[in-house]
């Protein structure tokens, strides 16, 4: 009996195969086991997670200290804030109102000098002038009667609210007062029917107003003078660096196309990375818009006046665009598949490869204008020698016809049984006329770029080489000067 027991329970399973065979199965682990291996994977993959986002998190940090600078100094805001709560004589000025002073800064503190402001005085503004139109309609209520005032109340809440809703879909006021419109709708729906339960409404008012000035010039002067971060030079610096991208990618993808000098056999990440670098153009012109709009809420600061034409900039990024669009559709015949003849390719790639030189040097001489904030004196000189490269472009396009001429006979030669070669060849210059062709409208594109730079230049004000030049030479005296000295 003992012995059957223990034959039972080391009883192993088998399946049969189809040979006739048998094989045995290995015994399936418990349930607390599975349970154990089930725990100890998923509390190894939380902590493969959590690992991996303190990772990005310290990358990001590195990569942007200014994003650190930024969340602690709304951590600084916060805790200067809660001192109305803290401390006994500040609280008792104010009561529970403090607390809008702590979400005034949540909301209204932003990563620019120029985005804060604008959101505290879309704040200010709003509250200040809901506020008053709500005190002044309770009033005009109270006086009624009894019976009229709910009337009164809710007719002017519908017509003001759905006014000011309306104004949010005006594009400039979107653009500029969206968040002020907001602000507005909010304080004078609370303001007004709180006033018909509260009788110290006048008090109230008074004290978010005080609250909310107290957030937002708190906000204002800690975003200003601690590392502050500016609109208007994060704007100039974008436009800058995109012109850098677009010089290099018009000569990589023309240099790639004559020269064949594709990636390597593992990828040359940062080339190509460089290479495609237009579409950083073609994708920056929301937040160019964005940028403009709050530098020019922004103070003086640095090399920009308070009144430096930010608009302009977004006439440089649009002109810029319409070149990138070019280079576009430039590196789609680069990569097209159609095979352009060796010989048509070489009597084209010399004059192909200068005209995206001058056109690129025109675009770096228009970004070292924006850097240096100086009128260039060669700007004339090397739009010039890209106009030459294109007129020689252009007598090359006209030869071309001759040049396929000449090559047909070869390739007949060497294919005598295609009977239409002739058709074949003229399919295969196309992608190197549409190339030329694209290269002819970059350049002209390009002179649009000039304009707007020279406009940005007249605008702002830019000093002359030559201007500057004078400015620092000593002053010589003349010789009747200098006789009577002596």
């Amino acid at each position: 009996m003992t012995q059957e027991k223990e034959l039972s329970s080391v009883t192993k399973w088998s399946i049969r195969m189809a040979d006739g065979s048998s094989e045995a199965l290995a015994p399936e682990a418990g349930l607390p086991c599975r349970a154990w291996i089930a725990l100890k994977s998923m509390i190894f993959g939380l902590v493969l997670e959590v690992s991996n986002f303190f990772k990005k998190a310290w990358h990001l940090g590195h990569n942007e200290p200014r994003k650190v600078i930024h969340c602690l100094k709304v951590g600084m805001a916060l805790t200067v804030v809660s001192l109305f709560y803290y401390t006994r004589p500040l609280y008792e000025g104010v009561g529970g109102n403090a607390m809008w002073a702590i979400m005034t800064v949540v909301v209204v503190f932003e990563n620019t000098v120029g985005a804060t402001i604008c959101k505290s005085l879309n704040r200010i503004c709003g509250t200040f002038l809901a506020g008053s139109l709500a005190i002044g309609i309770h009033w005009i209520a109270s006086q009624s009667g009894d019976k009229f005032e709910p009337f009164i109340t809710g007719i002017s809440v519908f017509l003001l609210a759905s006014a000011a809703t309306f104004s949010r879909f005006i594009p400039s006021v979107k653009a500029r007062f969206d968040y002020g419109a907001m602000i507005f709708i909010l304080t004078f729906s609370l303001v007004t029917v709180s006033g018909y339960r509260v009788d110290r409404l006048m008090e109230l008012a008074n004290n978010r107003v005080y609250t909310i000035t107290i957030g937002t010039a708190l906000c204002t002067m800690i975003t200003t003078f601690i590392c502050p971060i500016w609109a208007g030079e994060e704007l100039y610096m974008l436009i800058t660096r995109n012109m850098d991208k677009l010089a290099y990618s018009l000569d990589g993808c023309v240099g790639e196309y004559f020269n064949g000098s594709g990636t390597s056999a593992d990828g040359d990440k940062e080339s190509d990375k460089k290479l495609l670098g237009y579409k950083c153009v073609l994708t920056s012109k929301a937040t160019e818009e964005v940028m403009a709009n709050f530098a020019r809420w922004e103070p003086a600061h640095g090399r920009f006046n308070f009144r430096h034409p930010w608009k302009q900039y977004l006439k440089i990024g649009a002109s810029m665009r319409a070149c990138a669009y070019c280079i576009d559709a430039l590196d789609c015949c680069v990569n097209s598949e159609n095979e352009v003849p060796e010989l048509i390719k070489k009597h084209m790639s010399n004059i192909s490869l200068k005209v995206s030189s001058e056109s690129s040097r025109v675009i770096k001489e228009l970004a070292r204008t924006m850097k240096t904030m100086k009128k260039s004196s060669t700007i004339d000189f090397l739009v010039g020698d890209m106009n030459s490269a294109i007129l020689e472009l252009q007598e090359d396009l006209k030869s071309l016809p001759n040049s396929f001429i000449n090559l047909q006979p070869l390739q007949e030669a060497e294919c005598p049984e295609k009977k239409n070669i002739g058709a074949v060849a003229l399919m295969d210059i196309i992608p190197l006329v549409t190339l030329a062709s694209l290269l002819i409208e970059i350049a002209a594109r390009i002179e649009g770029m000039v304009d707007a730079v020279e406009e940005l230049a007249e605008l702002s004000e830019y000093k002359s080489v030559a201007d500057e030049k004078k400015q620092h030479q000593p002053i010589s005296k003349t010789s009747d000067e200098h006789k009577e000295e002596v």
